[in-house]
C-alpha cells in the first residue's frame, strides 16, 4: 500500500557506533516523524544494507528528499565514515533507492542545523554567560569520535560551518597532562584531542591512571556510583580535558552566541557529574578568562540532535 503524503523525507545520523534513521512527512503544518529506528552500525557491512532493512520494515513511499549526517568528511556528494568502511555516494543512493535528492553532511554540521529546533527541556545550561544575538555559536561532542562545527549568522539565519576539529593536536596544560601526552604518544605517536575526548578516550585515561581493562560504560557507571576511585579520577580528568578543549575552541570562534555540548558520551555522563573540573578548565584562559566566562555553555540532552538537524536540512 502506498502512503499518500504531501512530501516524504528521509534523514539519518550515521556514526561509528550507532545509526539513527527517520522517515517524516513535511507539509504545511510542519514536520511529522512517521517512523524512527536505531541500528548498531557495525552490524552492517555497508550503509546500503542498513538503509534497505529500514525501508523494508515499513510501507513503501516515494522519498522526495534525503539528508544523511556522516561521521567523517564529505564534499556533499560522496563520503566515507572515519571509523567504518562505509562509502556513500549521493548519486548512487538517488538511483538505487529512487530518492529525488540526496545530500550528505558532516555529522556535526547536521547537529549544528538541529540546534535551532531544540526545546528548553532538551538543554541543560552549565554556564548562562551573556549571550550575544547573532554571534557565532560552537557545537562539539564526544561519541565514537569527537565532532566539531561552527554556526555563523548569514542572510538572516545561522549557517553551519563543518570541520574536523577533533583531530587537532592535544594540548597539555599541566604536568599531569604532559605525562598523559607522553603515555599516549608512546603508544600511537601523534596525540589528538579525539584520542582522549571520546568513548575509548575514557579507557585510555583509565589505563593512564593505572586501571585495568574496562569498557567506557563500566568506567562511567563505576565513577558515577563512586564504586571505583580510579574511575572517579578518570571522569574528573576527562571533564578537565573537555573543558579546556571546549574553551579553546570557544575563543577561536568567539562563540558569544553559545557553546553546545552534544554527543552520546556527554549526554550520558555529564548530568550525573560534578562539573566544576569542566567549568574551571573552560574558563582558565589567563587574560581572556572574563571572555570565556561570558560565553553561554549548554549541554544537549537529546542524543538525536544530528538526526533532527538532518531532517531540517532535508526539508
Amino acid at each position: 500500500m502506498t502512503v499518500t503524503m504531501s512530501r516524504c523525507i528521509l534523514a539519518g545520523d550515521l556514526g561509528g557506533t550507532k545509526t539513527l534513521l527517520a522517515l517524516a512527512e513535511s507539509g504545511a503544518d510542519g514536520l511529522h516523524i512517521l517512523r524512527e529506528q536505531r541500528f548498531a552500525s557495525r552490524d552492517f557491512a555497508c550503509f546500503d544494507t542498513l538503509l534497505t532493512a529500514f525501508l523494508n520494515d515499513g510501507p513503501p513511499c516515494r522519498i522526495d528528499a534525503a539528508c544523511f549526517g556522516i561521521a567523517g568528511p564529505t564534499d556533499g556528494r560522496t563520503a566515507k565514515l572515519t571509523y567504518l568502511p562505509w562509502h556513500l555516494d549521493a548519486t548512487a543512493l538517488e538511483h538505487d533507492f529512487a530518492i529525488a535528492r540526496v545530500q550528505l553532511l558532516n555529522d556535526f554540521a547536521a547537529a549544528a542545523r538541529g540546534i535551532e529546533g531544540l526545546q528548553t527541556e532538551q538543554l541543560q545550561t552549565l554556564q548562562p554567560g551573556q549571550p550575544v544575538p547573532q554571534a557565532p555559536r560552537l557545537v562539539l561532542g564526544a561519541g565514537t569520535g569527537l565532532g566539531v562545527a561552527g554556526l555563523i549568522w548569514q542572510d538572516g539565519r545561522y549557517v553551519p560551518v563543518p570541520g574536523e576539529g577533533g583531530h587537532i593536536g592535544f594540548a597539555p596544560q599541566n604536568a599531569r597532562q604532559m605525562d598523559l601526552w607522553r603515555f599516549l604518544h608512546a603508544r600511537s605517536g601523534r596525540v589528538t584531542a579525539e584520542n582522549v575526548l571520546c568513548g575509548e578516550g575514557l579507557c585510555r585515561l583509565y589505563a593512564f591512571l593505572g586501571g585495568t581493562d574496562k569498557s567506557p560504560e563500566e568506567i562511567g557507571e563505576a565513577g558515577i556510583m563512586g564504586r571505583d576511585p580510579r574511575a572517579t579520577q578518570t571522569l574528573d580528568l576527562w571533564l578537565e580535558l573537555y573543558g579546556a578543549f571546549a574553551g579553546d575552541l570557544a575563543l577561536h570562534w568567539l562563540a558569544r552566541g553559545g557553546v553546545y555540548l552534544a554527543g552520546g558520551v556527554a549526554a550520558k555522563l555529564m548530568p550525573n557529574l560534578r562539573l566544576k573540573p569542566f567549568l574551571d578548565a573552560f574558563r582558565a584562559k589567563r587574560e581572556h578568562q572574563a571572555l570565556a566566562t561570558a560565553m553561554p555553555v549548554h549541554l544537549v540532552l537529546d542524543e538525536r540532535l544530528g538526526l533532527l538537524g538532518a531532517l531540517a536540512a532535508a526539508q
